[in-house]
């Protein structure tokens, strides 16, 4: 009973003030590597936008929820378009000739009476647009918003050529009925693809070198350059993906409808652009991720779905995606601190100019 419990002992056990310490230091260090973690994600938006959606489609129109083949394949085709996006505002470039590369696959694709031949055609020509995109952007120099835009219009104006400015039937229409049969559960091909894309760039954008270097080539071009990261040859890759991945789905698409359409994708370009700035991929690059892609896709996929449901029209739809899209830019964080800095140097220079000498 004399000797105290907590007095330390020559060869004993440590004292419990450190080991509490210890204990304590740790679970700062938990507690402040979660805030960092927690910081570095740029999903919250979409999250928010999602949550929203979800409970006002819950609410009005919850049909939504049941119709999953509608649902789940408008989904899938905005987030398909979306993902190809990603790899190229990932780097700080733009791909507006998106909806347009998925026009003309399908055309191309409808247009041969091999299907399987169609499929790889149509694939083929969705890289050799991103090549031509990234040689207008890297060779030539030509800035990527007005390269895009003007492979846009040319894309546009080919599928009108080659369709003779009418839809263009599949050849094997048994093939695109089988195509819209849902294979496990509620999920259909279309959204089996989706998924397989998905999982294919989270892992080359996380895991495989060249795909991380995409991050370093829109975060600082000349540092990447500096590092010796081959940033003319990163560039390449990620609009040919992104050629890849709107042809893939002019294909679905075509599959699906048993029909090629010239005018296929002139709602799906907005839509799609908006689910990547929705899920946090910054404008300049250098910041995102699939994962925000995806929450993005799923908020427009069931927003669009609930309008159409409701009876809303396209071009009003696309108001709404357009306020939207306003708002994400608008609340990006960087954009935030930018314009706050903006207001406090405003602030301070007024203050100063009034200020007697």
């Amino acid at each position: 009973m004399s000797q105290q419990t907590d007095t330390p002992q020559p060869g004993g056990a440590p004292e419990a003030t450190p080991q509490t310490m210890q204990l304590g230091a740790a679970r700062g260090g938990f507690l402040s590597q979660l805030r960092v973690t927690l910081a570095r994600r740029t999903e919250g938006r979409g999250l928010a936008l999602l949550t929203v959606v979800v409970i006002a489609a819950a609410i009005l129109e919850p049909v939504v929820f049941t119709s999953y083949q509608v649902t789940l394949g408008r989904v899938a085709l905005i987030g398909l378009v979306a993902l190809g996006l990603t790899a190229v505002i990932l780097m700080g470039e733009l791909d507006l000739s998106v909806a347009s590369t998925l026009a003309v696959s399908g055309v191309v694709m409808a247009s041969i009476p091999d299907i399987w031949l169609g499929v790889l055609a149509a694939l083929a020509t969705g890289l050799i647009i991103g090549a031509i995109n990234a040689f207008f952007v890297v060779v030539v120099g030509i800035n990527s918003f007005i390269a895009t835009l003007g492979m846009l219009f040319a894309l546009r104006g080919l599928a009108f050529v080659l369709s003779d400015e009418e839809p263009v039937r599949l050849s094997n229409i048994d093939a695109g009925i089988a195509f819209g049969t849902p294979l496990l559960g509620p999920l259909t091909p279309r959204v089996l693809l989706f998924i397989a894309a998905f999982i294919a760039l989270q892992v080359f954008l996380s895991r495989v070198k060249a795909g991380r270097e995409f991050y370093a080539v829109g975060g600082n071009r000349q540092a990447a350059m500096d590092a010796g990261i081959p940033v003319r040859r990163r560039i390449f890759t990620g609009f040919m993906i992104s050629g890849f991945v709107a042809a893939l789905a002019g294909v679905i698409n075509t599959l699906e409808r048993t029909a090629a359409d010239p005018t296929a994708g002139s709602t799906v370009l907005l839509a799609s652009f908006a689910a990547a700035i929705i899920g946090g991929v910054l404008l300049n690059g250098g910041r995102g991720s699939v994962l925000g892609t995806l929450i993005g896709a799923l908020a427009l996929g069931i927003l669009q779905v609930s309008l159409t449901l409701s009876g809303v029209q396209v071009d009003i739809q696309d108001i709404f995606i357009g306020v939207i899209l306003l708002l994400a830019v608008i609340t990006d964080p960087a954009n935030l601190r930018a314009a706050l800095a903006g207001v406090r140097s405003s602030f301070w220079s007024r203050e100063k100019a009034q200020t007697p000498v």
